[in-house]
């Protein structure tokens, strides 16, 4: 073990932190580059970017849930996340390499049309960064104690990421999207395949074993989520099969089952209950707020160069594509400064919930800002940097306030369950919300959507419980630490 991780010094969680990182990054030129391309290079319509946008969702509900209860009970090139990570970063690699290549990739298979080339291309992306996404998270969790140093671990995670995905977009807007691409290919290859071989995972929990009961257990976990689940069991077939529907009844059921569940769960009482049973209401309740947030965040990355489009007619696809970079460059340049340097001393007085709170509520008047007001390029980059306090939470704070409340020997199926208040809300943005704006002629309303599903998010953090100093202190006794 290196003497870093022993003193858990910053060097420690910065290098902690570098596989996050690359998938990060991955993840960063997707949202800069792949609708810009999909429109501007392939000429695909708005509903169907919306389309090849969903290949994700569809990979991360299966991909991280398997490979994150895989990789809890994997022992192999000396730790449970590593060979995860090496994986999903070549894979991620590769994937990127293709996206400028779709067409040469369609006519040597002798495809006619890109669309299918585009959501195959996609997918291989998207299910390559599950397969290490969840490891980069969960190994943060494996090797840090409960409590302050394991929020430190996720804030420097994402000061870290931020600070590269912030450079994804400096590069993008300076040297184009198609240097990103190749560049990023790179880095992501030498972020996943070097360090994890650096970090010395503790072998203790190769003794966990999946259990008959274990789908059992995770489907029970994610019922804040089965009206989403319901939704994009109906919806994926009938849009990729083109199926004719002249009416919504299912998505009007499914928004109330959704309401539905999401209600029950946040209404359930963990006071009185044992640790265990406390810990699954808190994980629902984490579950249940988060959702809505990422049908807003989701909404905003797929959709934002139709929003300018609409709102910035005179620029050209060049120039649309620039304002995208320094929008999404300023998103996350406050994102990469606010988790280690403020959101995390924060925390240390007023809470994880209540901070994470409080950003939340904030990035939902920046996207009320952009609806009302967006109309040039500097009022845009003012909300933008709005946006990034909600965003710095958003990809920080969720982890530590989740990874305190499940079973640390289940942290990969845990981390993948939680995954799915990411993915299946993403479906909902890509699917439903896609088609809606397809025919809507004010294209500001991608905004509103935005602030309402953080409104509702916000209000539903507010039913999370906090845990108390004395209960951190007991975990860490009971862990060891």
């Amino acid at each position: 073990m290196l003497s870093i991780q022993q003193k858990l010094s910053n060097s420690f969680y910065a290098l902690l932190s570098l596989p996050a990182t690359a998938m990060g990054f991955a993840l960063s030129i997707q949202i800069s580059a792949l609708s810009w391309l999909l429109s501007t290079k392939y000429g695909l319509a708005i509903d169907e970017i919306g389309l090849v946008w969903a290949a994700g969702p569809i990979a991360g509900i299966f991909g991280q849930v398997i490979f994150g209860v895989w990789s809890d009970n994997t022992w192999f090139w000396g730790g449970r996340r590593r060979p995860f990570i090496v994986l999903g970063g070549i894979l991620a690699a590769l994937s990127l390499l293709a996206l400028p290549n779709l067409d040469i990739i369609s006519r040597d298979l002798g495809i006619e049309g890109i669309l299918g080339v585009a959501i195959a291309v996609a997918l291989a992306l998207d299910l390559s960064v599950n397969v290490g996404f969840n490891p980069t998270r969960s190994i943060i969790a494996d090797v840090t104690p409960e409590g302050v140093e394991r929020t430190k671990g996720y804030t420097w995670m994402q000061t870290i990421s931020g600070t590269f995905g912030m450079l994804a977009y400096v590069i993008g807007a300076v040297m184009g999207k198609y240097f990103l691409i190749y560049f990023g290919a790179g880095l992501v290859l030498l972020f996943t395949v070097i360090p994890p071989f650096f970090i010395k995972e503790p072998r203790d929990f190769e003794e966990t074993k999946k259990d008959g009961n274990g789908f059992m257990e995770g489907f029970m976990a994610i019922k804040p989520l089965w009206g989403f689940l319901i939704y994009a069991i109906y919806r994926i077939p009938v849009r990729i099969m083109e199926i004719e529907v002249s009416h919504h009844y299912m998505e009007i059921i499914c928004g109330i089952l959704t309401i539905y569940f999401i209600i029950d769960s946040l209404r359930l009482k963990e006071t009185g209950k044992s640790h265990a049973e406390a810990g699954l209401i808190g994980f629902k309740k984490v579950l249940a707020a988060h959702s809505f947030t990422w049908i807003g965040v989701q909404t905003m990355f797929i959709y934002m160069f139709a929003f300018l489009q609409y709102r910035l007619p005179d620029l050209n696809n060049d120039q649309v594509g620039s304002v995208i970079d320094i929008s999404f460059l300023i998103l996350n340049g406050v994102a990469a400064v606010l988790p280690a340097f403020i959101l995390e001393p924060i925390t240390r007085n007023i809470g994880r919930v209540r901070t994470h709170l409080m950003c939340i509520a904030i990035m939902a008047v920046g996207y009320l800002g952009l609806f009302f007001l967006g109309s040039t390029p500097t009022i845009i980059y003012i909300c933008m940097a709005v946006l990034g306090i909600g965003w710095a939470a958003t990809v920080s704070l969720p982890f530590a306030i989740m990874s305190h409340k499940v079973d640390k020997k289940k942290m990969g199926l845990f981390m993948g369950l939680f995954n799915l208040s990411v993915v299946l809300p993403q479906l909902v943005a890509s699917l439903g919300v896609g088609e809606y704006l397809s025919g809507a002629e004010d294209k500001r309303i991608t905004f509103l959507i935005c602030a309402v599903c953080l409104g509702i998010s916000a209000l539903a953090w507010s039913m999370v419980k906090e845990q108390k100093p004395d209960e951190v202190a007991m975990d860490m006794t009971k862990s060891g630490h």
